[in-house]
């Protein structure tokens, strides 16, 4: 049997035995929602046109775009949409449910951010202190100041110390090593620094690398929210992911978020996907190339992952996440629970960059919406457009990680919307999940 007719069959499969919506699902599986009032479209939203936005998701997996999808509209508290399609085990065909475990890269960012303000509220930190005061190997960082193809570099010293602001909105000067082919990022890869076994390997290597720029001169996308996990580790005297699991992750309920899978929850793990430049195909990851072998199901077994990424390290159920989000979206509390402050989360969804600097890669969306966008403390911020126009509610703030999941949370209208897809669309065609999904949610809303 051929690969093509394999997935066709177990699409086929996943489409018929899963509900088209939530209304036919149980309310026990509902209650992994946060304050869980049943499905209701209200008032605020229009019900056929939410209808519309369900079948387009679905859309995506029966047009091959993803193997399986998730979403959730959230108002006021309750669901006013939940959906989900598709198969989350290839070779199983096990369907997508409401338990299905994603890794979410890149969202893991807005939960470091949040434990990074969690200390700054218990005085801890300024956002105006060096980095150097917490992290003093990075004392005496040089930056790069010219290179050649050739490989020639130019080094000069720091005009001033990168500042906990500037390492919050990606404006320090570090690099990532994801992408780029100046020396800072070719360091990165060099030393294989996203490989670290821990933190404190992983800030000992960092320390070796220059800075791109000097600090607050450019927003480069970098590796400064991992470096805010070993911030989190000294400053509370606990390991990254206690801190998270103690302080966080248990009063808020989520139960199945964390660094990696245990092994009574592997089944619910969700396959990864990659877009084969040869096959032309998605196809499980990992395969042949080591930048996607690194995002491969190995890395998150107990045992067999390196550092706890406050960058992009976190696995979580969408239920989990909406939690997360349920919280901000409260003004910092869930359940009697409070988190953060209201106002530090206000804070953490006010842009804080300058005129002329913007934001040139935004986990899953495109370079184009970049005029449009800011970025506060480790949150991307939604802003109107040119003509002064606003596609979403005034502060409405968000990310998404690098194998397409998406979020945003819109206050002024007081909802939030999550997606959760697993697929690398890197050599693939472009698929704007997030900006279909937000212009066929604001569709839905009915003005007030």
């Amino acid at each position: 049997m051929s690969f093509k007719i394999l997935f066709s069959l177990l699409l086929s499969f996943s489409l018929v035995a899963l509900p088209v919506n939530a209304d036919n699902q149980s309310a026990a599986a509902l209650k992994s929602f946060p304050d869980y009032a049943g499905k209701s479209v209200s008032e605020h939203f229009d019900a056929d046109k939410i209808a519309q936005l369900e079948s387009r998701m679905h859309k995506f997996v029966s047009d091959g775009d993803t193997y399986g999808i998730a979403t959730l509209l959230m108002q006021d508290g309750k669901v006013v949409s939940h959906t989900q399609a598709g198969i989350r085990n290839l070779m199983k065909g096990a369907p997508i449910t409401e338990d299905t475990i994603y890794r979410i890269y890149s969202m893991t960012k807005p939960v470091t951010g949040v434990a990074m303000m969690m200390l700054y509220e218990k005085g801890k930190f300024s956002l105006d202190d060096p980095v150097s005061k917490y992290i003093p190997e990075f004392a005496d960082l040089q930056v790069v100041k010219s290179y050649t193809k050739e490989g020639e570099v130019e080094l000069e010293d720091l005009q001033r110390q990168p500042t906990m602001r500037e390492l919050m909105s990606h404006t320090a000067g570090f690099a990532y090593g994801l992408y780029g082919d100046d020396p800072s990022n070719r360091g990165f890869m060099q030393k294989r620094i996203l490989f670290s076994p821990d933190l404190q390997t992983f800030i000992d290597k960092v320390s070796t690398v220059p800075l791109m720029f000097q600090p607050g001169e450019k927003w480069f996308y970098s590796a400064a929210v991992d470096i805010q996990g070993a911030i989190v580790e000294r400053l509370s005297g606990m390991s990254f992911g206690e801190f998270l699991k103690s302080r966080l992750f248990d009063p808020l309920g989520m139960s199945d978020t964390g660094f990696y899978v245990p092994e009574d929850k592997y089944s619910r793990f969700s396959n990864v996907f990659g877009f084969h430049p040869e096959t032309k195909k998605f196809q499980l990851l990992p395969f042949g190339e080591e930048k996607y072998n690194i995002l491969g199901d190995m890395m998150y077994k107990k045992g067999s992952f390196g550092m706890e990424s406050g960058g992009g390290g976190l696995v979580a159920t969408l239920g989990d996440y909406a939690r997360f989000c349920q919280m901000l979206a409260n003004g910092g509390e869930l359940n009697g629970h409070r988190i953060i402050k209201a106002e530090t989360i206000k804070l953490m969804r006010t842009n804080v960059l300058k005129e002329g600097q913007s934001v040139d890669i935004q986990g899953v969306l495109r370079p184009a919406d970049s005029p449009q966008i800011g970025f506060g403390l480790d949150f991307g911020v939604l802003q109107p457009s040119a003509s002064g126009k606003a596609v979403t509610g005034e502060g409405s703030y968000f990310w998404g990680g690098a194998a397409g999941t998406w979020f945003w949370i819109d206050p002024t209208n007081n909802f939030y919307f999550i997606g959760m897809i697993q697929r690398f669309p890197q050599g693939g065609p472009e698929v704007d999940f997030r900006g279909i999904s937000q212009k066929m949610v604001y569709e839905a809303l009915v003005p007030k």
